[in-house]
Protein backbone atom coordinates (compact mmCIF):
# COMPACT_ATOMS: atom_id res chain seq x y z
CA UNK A 1 0.00 0.00 0.00
CA UNK A 2 2.59 2.06 -1.08
CA UNK A 3 0.28 4.96 -2.58
CA UNK A 4 -1.66 7.02 0.02
CA UNK A 5 -5.40 7.47 0.35
CA UNK A 6 -7.79 9.05 2.61
CA UNK A 7 -9.02 6.54 4.84
CA UNK A 8 -12.59 7.36 5.94
CA UNK A 9 -15.08 5.77 9.03
CA UNK A 10 -18.71 5.82 9.06
CA UNK A 11 -21.02 3.97 11.67
CA UNK A 12 -24.29 3.10 9.92
CA UNK A 13 -25.81 1.77 13.47
CA UNK A 14 -24.43 0.64 16.94
CA UNK A 15 -26.12 -0.75 19.76
CA UNK A 16 -28.58 -3.25 20.34
CA UNK A 17 -30.90 -2.99 17.41
CA UNK A 18 -27.96 -3.78 15.14
CA UNK A 19 -24.17 -2.57 14.51
CA UNK A 20 -22.36 -2.15 11.13
CA UNK A 21 -19.48 0.08 10.18
CA UNK A 22 -17.47 1.01 7.05
CA UNK A 23 -14.10 1.40 6.88
CA UNK A 24 -11.84 2.03 4.22
CA UNK A 25 -11.14 4.93 1.32
CA UNK A 26 -13.76 6.87 -0.82
CA UNK A 27 -13.18 4.13 -3.10
CA UNK A 28 -13.48 0.94 -1.40
CA UNK A 29 -13.06 -0.58 1.78
CA UNK A 30 -15.31 -3.69 4.09
CA UNK A 31 -17.70 -3.51 6.40
CA UNK A 32 -17.65 -4.24 10.25
CA UNK A 33 -20.62 -6.49 11.85
CA UNK A 34 -23.73 -6.74 9.56
CA UNK A 35 -26.71 -6.43 11.93
CA UNK A 36 -29.00 -3.75 10.47
CA UNK A 37 -30.88 -4.85 6.66
CA UNK A 38 -28.88 -5.41 3.62
CA UNK A 39 -31.31 -3.19 2.16
CA UNK A 40 -30.51 -0.50 5.27
CA UNK A 41 -26.67 -1.10 4.42
CA UNK A 42 -27.07 -0.66 0.61
CA UNK A 43 -28.90 2.62 1.33
CA UNK A 44 -26.57 3.57 3.52
CA UNK A 45 -22.94 2.95 1.29
CA UNK A 46 -24.83 4.81 -1.66
CA UNK A 47 -25.02 7.88 0.41
CA UNK A 48 -21.56 7.81 0.38
CA UNK A 49 -21.00 7.31 -3.73
CA UNK A 50 -20.81 3.42 -2.80
CA UNK A 51 -22.16 0.14 -3.31
CA UNK A 52 -21.57 -3.24 -2.45
CA UNK A 53 -19.49 -3.79 -5.83
CA UNK A 54 -16.91 -1.71 -3.79
CA UNK A 55 -17.04 -3.67 -0.48
CA UNK A 56 -14.62 -6.37 -0.50
CA UNK A 57 -15.47 -8.16 2.60
CA UNK A 58 -17.66 -8.66 6.12
CA UNK A 59 -15.80 -8.73 9.07
CA UNK A 60 -18.01 -10.35 12.23
CA UNK A 61 -17.16 -9.92 16.20
CA UNK A 62 -19.50 -12.54 17.16
CA UNK A 63 -23.02 -14.29 16.61
CA UNK A 64 -25.26 -12.27 18.40
CA UNK A 65 -28.09 -11.66 16.09
CA UNK A 66 -27.74 -7.94 16.12
CA UNK A 67 -24.25 -8.01 14.80
CA UNK A 68 -25.08 -10.60 11.99
CA UNK A 69 -28.75 -10.24 11.32
CA UNK A 70 -27.83 -9.84 7.50
CA UNK A 71 -25.06 -11.73 6.85
CA UNK A 72 -26.85 -14.75 4.54
CA UNK A 73 -28.14 -12.04 2.43
CA UNK A 74 -24.70 -10.03 2.21
CA UNK A 75 -22.96 -13.38 1.80
CA UNK A 76 -25.03 -15.86 -0.35
CA UNK A 77 -27.10 -13.00 -2.52
CA UNK A 78 -24.57 -10.63 -2.60
CA UNK A 79 -22.09 -13.11 -2.86
CA UNK A 80 -19.59 -10.65 -0.55
CA UNK A 81 -16.67 -12.95 1.71
CA UNK A 82 -17.93 -13.18 5.50
CA UNK A 83 -14.60 -13.43 7.28
CA UNK A 84 -14.26 -15.24 10.95
CA UNK A 85 -13.21 -17.37 13.51
CA UNK A 86 -14.28 -21.22 13.03
CA UNK A 87 -16.31 -21.20 16.26
CA UNK A 88 -18.08 -17.79 15.01
CA UNK A 89 -19.48 -19.35 11.85
CA UNK A 90 -20.73 -22.23 14.19
CA UNK A 91 -21.96 -19.85 15.71
CA UNK A 92 -23.52 -18.34 13.03
CA UNK A 93 -24.97 -21.59 11.83
CA UNK A 94 -27.10 -21.94 15.25
CA UNK A 95 -29.11 -18.86 15.31
CA UNK A 96 -32.32 -18.32 14.33
CA UNK A 97 -31.48 -15.24 13.45
CA UNK A 98 -29.90 -15.38 9.85
CA UNK A 99 -32.22 -16.84 7.63
CA UNK A 100 -30.32 -17.74 5.06
CA UNK A 101 -26.91 -20.17 6.55
CA UNK A 102 -23.56 -18.89 4.78
CA UNK A 103 -22.69 -21.93 2.05
CA UNK A 104 -20.13 -20.27 -0.03
CA UNK A 105 -19.30 -16.77 1.39
CA UNK A 106 -17.93 -17.89 4.93
CA UNK A 107 -14.39 -17.33 5.22
CA UNK A 108 -11.96 -18.29 8.43
CA UNK A 109 -9.50 -16.66 10.32
CA UNK A 110 -7.62 -17.95 13.38
CA UNK A 111 -7.93 -15.42 16.56
CA UNK A 112 -4.54 -13.65 17.25
CA UNK A 113 -2.46 -14.67 13.33
CA UNK A 114 -2.53 -11.17 11.67
CA UNK A 115 -3.75 -11.23 7.97
CA UNK A 116 -3.62 -8.99 5.10
CA UNK A 117 -6.93 -8.54 3.29
CA UNK A 118 -7.86 -5.92 0.50
CA UNK A 119 -4.76 -4.14 1.42
CA UNK A 120 -5.17 -4.14 5.09
CA UNK A 121 -3.07 -5.61 7.79
CA UNK A 122 -5.70 -7.11 10.37
CA UNK A 123 -4.87 -8.06 13.81
CA UNK A 124 -7.73 -9.83 16.09
CA UNK A 125 -8.19 -10.69 19.78
CA UNK A 126 -10.19 -12.33 22.09
CA UNK A 127 -13.16 -9.98 24.30
CA UNK A 128 -14.65 -11.49 26.90
CA UNK A 129 -18.24 -12.01 26.07
CA UNK A 130 -21.03 -14.29 26.30
CA UNK A 131 -21.14 -15.35 22.84
CA UNK A 132 -19.35 -18.65 21.11
CA UNK A 133 -16.55 -16.17 20.67
CA UNK A 134 -16.14 -12.27 20.17
CA UNK A 135 -13.28 -10.70 18.76
CA UNK A 136 -11.95 -7.10 18.71
CA UNK A 137 -10.39 -6.00 16.05
CA UNK A 138 -7.09 -3.72 15.28
CA UNK A 139 -6.67 -2.89 10.95
CA UNK A 140 -3.64 -0.64 9.42
CA UNK A 141 -4.34 0.67 5.90
CA UNK A 142 -2.39 3.82 4.95
CA UNK A 143 -0.64 5.07 7.42
CA UNK A 144 -3.53 4.78 9.89
CA UNK A 145 -4.32 2.70 13.25
CA UNK A 146 -7.88 1.47 13.30
CA UNK A 147 -9.72 -0.73 16.65
CA UNK A 148 -13.03 -2.07 17.34
CA UNK A 149 -14.04 -3.29 20.50
CA UNK A 150 -17.32 -3.76 20.58
CA UNK A 151 -19.62 -5.76 23.26
CA UNK A 152 -16.63 -5.74 25.85
CA UNK A 153 -16.87 -7.91 29.57
CA UNK A 154 -13.74 -7.77 31.22
CA UNK A 155 -10.84 -5.79 30.00
CA UNK A 156 -8.06 -7.47 28.97
CA UNK A 157 -4.37 -7.01 28.35
CA UNK A 158 -4.94 -7.09 24.37
CA UNK A 159 -7.52 -4.86 24.76
CA UNK A 160 -5.34 -2.50 26.19
CA UNK A 161 -2.54 -3.20 23.58
CA UNK A 162 -4.84 -2.16 20.88
CA UNK A 163 -5.89 1.08 22.39
CA UNK A 164 -1.71 1.86 23.10
CA UNK A 165 -1.65 1.25 19.58
CA UNK A 166 -4.57 2.86 17.97
CA UNK A 167 -5.04 6.20 15.73
CA UNK A 168 -8.62 5.77 16.14
CA UNK A 169 -10.92 3.54 18.02
CA UNK A 170 -14.40 2.55 18.51
CA UNK A 171 -15.20 1.30 21.81
CA UNK A 172 -17.86 0.16 23.97
CA UNK A 173 -19.62 2.35 26.56
CA UNK A 174 -22.81 0.69 27.06
CA UNK A 175 -23.84 1.76 30.40
CA UNK A 176 -23.56 4.07 33.42
CA UNK A 177 -23.94 1.97 36.49
CA UNK A 178 -26.48 3.78 37.93
CA UNK A 179 -29.15 3.77 35.31
CA UNK A 180 -28.86 0.28 35.28
CA UNK A 181 -29.12 -0.32 38.51
CA UNK A 182 -32.09 1.62 39.10
CA UNK A 183 -33.75 1.06 35.75
CA UNK A 184 -36.69 -1.37 34.42
CA UNK A 185 -34.28 -4.77 33.47
CA UNK A 186 -35.18 -8.06 35.34
CA UNK A 187 -32.14 -8.72 37.85
CA UNK A 188 -30.89 -11.34 35.67
CA UNK A 189 -30.40 -9.36 32.87
CA UNK A 190 -28.71 -6.85 35.02
CA UNK A 191 -26.34 -9.23 36.63
CA UNK A 192 -25.74 -10.84 32.94
CA UNK A 193 -24.93 -6.55 31.55
CA UNK A 194 -22.30 -6.36 34.85
CA UNK A 195 -20.61 -9.46 34.61
CA UNK A 196 -17.02 -9.87 33.59
CA UNK A 197 -18.98 -11.50 30.09
CA UNK A 198 -21.30 -8.56 29.84
CA UNK A 199 -20.78 -4.85 28.33
CA UNK A 200 -18.51 -2.23 29.46
CA UNK A 201 -19.82 0.47 31.46
CA UNK A 202 -19.02 4.47 30.60
CA UNK A 203 -16.41 4.49 33.70
CA UNK A 204 -14.47 1.52 32.92
CA UNK A 205 -14.48 2.58 29.28
CA UNK A 206 -13.15 5.77 30.53
CA UNK A 207 -10.64 4.69 33.10
CA UNK A 208 -8.94 1.80 30.18
CA UNK A 209 -8.80 4.88 27.58
CA UNK A 210 -7.39 7.10 30.85
CA UNK A 211 -4.54 4.39 31.51
CA UNK A 212 -3.62 3.46 28.20
CA UNK A 213 -3.69 6.82 26.15
CA UNK A 214 -0.99 7.99 24.05
CA UNK A 215 0.16 11.03 21.76
CA UNK A 216 -0.60 9.23 18.40
CA UNK A 217 -4.40 8.51 19.70
CA UNK A 218 -6.61 11.35 17.47
CA UNK A 219 -10.29 10.16 17.44
CA UNK A 220 -12.56 8.30 20.18
CA UNK A 221 -15.94 6.76 19.23
CA UNK A 222 -18.00 5.60 21.70
CA UNK A 223 -20.06 2.40 20.58
CA UNK A 224 -22.90 0.14 21.85
CA UNK A 225 -24.67 2.50 24.19
CA UNK A 226 -27.59 1.27 25.93
CA UNK A 227 -30.93 2.82 25.51
CA UNK A 228 -32.42 2.16 28.90
CA UNK A 229 -29.32 2.18 30.39
CA UNK A 230 -27.08 5.34 29.08
CA UNK A 231 -27.32 8.87 27.48
CA UNK A 232 -25.07 10.29 25.12
CA UNK A 233 -24.23 13.50 27.08
CA UNK A 234 -24.06 10.90 30.51
CA UNK A 235 -21.44 8.36 28.54
CA UNK A 236 -19.56 11.51 26.99
CA UNK A 237 -19.11 13.41 30.52
CA UNK A 238 -17.68 10.00 32.32
CA UNK A 239 -15.08 9.56 29.91
CA UNK A 240 -14.16 13.01 29.31
CA UNK A 241 -13.49 13.06 33.35
CA UNK A 242 -11.33 10.44 33.48
CA UNK A 243 -9.02 11.73 30.44
CA UNK A 244 -9.18 15.57 31.77
CA UNK A 245 -8.40 13.95 35.37
CA UNK A 246 -4.99 12.35 33.21
CA UNK A 247 -4.43 15.38 31.79
CA UNK A 248 -5.92 14.94 28.06
CA UNK A 249 -8.45 17.74 27.08
CA UNK A 250 -11.00 16.68 23.97
CA UNK A 251 -10.89 18.97 21.17
CA UNK A 252 -7.25 19.64 22.03
CA UNK A 253 -5.99 16.30 22.69
CA UNK A 254 -8.20 14.43 21.14
CA UNK A 255 -11.94 13.83 19.41
CA UNK A 256 -14.77 12.28 21.22
CA UNK A 257 -18.04 10.93 19.75
CA UNK A 258 -20.88 8.85 21.07
CA UNK A 259 -22.49 7.10 17.94
CA UNK A 260 -25.83 7.16 17.60
CA UNK A 261 -27.82 3.89 17.48
CA UNK A 262 -29.86 4.04 14.76
CA UNK A 263 -29.10 7.28 12.55
CA UNK A 264 -26.04 6.67 10.48
CA UNK A 265 -23.20 8.68 11.74
CA UNK A 266 -21.37 11.58 9.27
CA UNK A 267 -18.08 10.26 7.60
CA UNK A 268 -14.97 10.52 8.97
CA UNK A 269 -11.93 11.01 7.38
CA UNK A 270 -9.47 9.08 9.97
CA UNK A 271 -5.69 11.15 9.37
CA UNK A 272 -3.18 12.30 11.79
CA UNK A 273 -5.35 15.14 13.10
CA UNK A 274 -7.97 15.41 15.77
CA UNK A 275 -11.01 15.22 14.07
CA UNK A 276 -12.92 18.39 14.12
CA UNK A 277 -16.84 17.85 14.41
CA UNK A 278 -19.22 19.40 11.42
Amino acid sequence: MSEQKEVIFRCFASGSSGNCYYLGTRERGILLDAGISARTIQRDLREMGLDFDKIDAVLITHDHADHIRAVGTLGERVHLPIYTTAAIHEGIDRNYGVHEKLRTSRRYFEKGVPFELAGMQINTFGISHDSTDCLGYVISLYGQNFMLATDCGAPNEELEAGIRFANHIVIEANHDEHLLLNGPYPTYLKERILSDRGHQSNHTCGRLLAENFHNSLRNIFLCHLSLENNDPQVALQTVESHLSDEGYFCGQDYFLKALDRLVPSPIYTLNNDVITEY
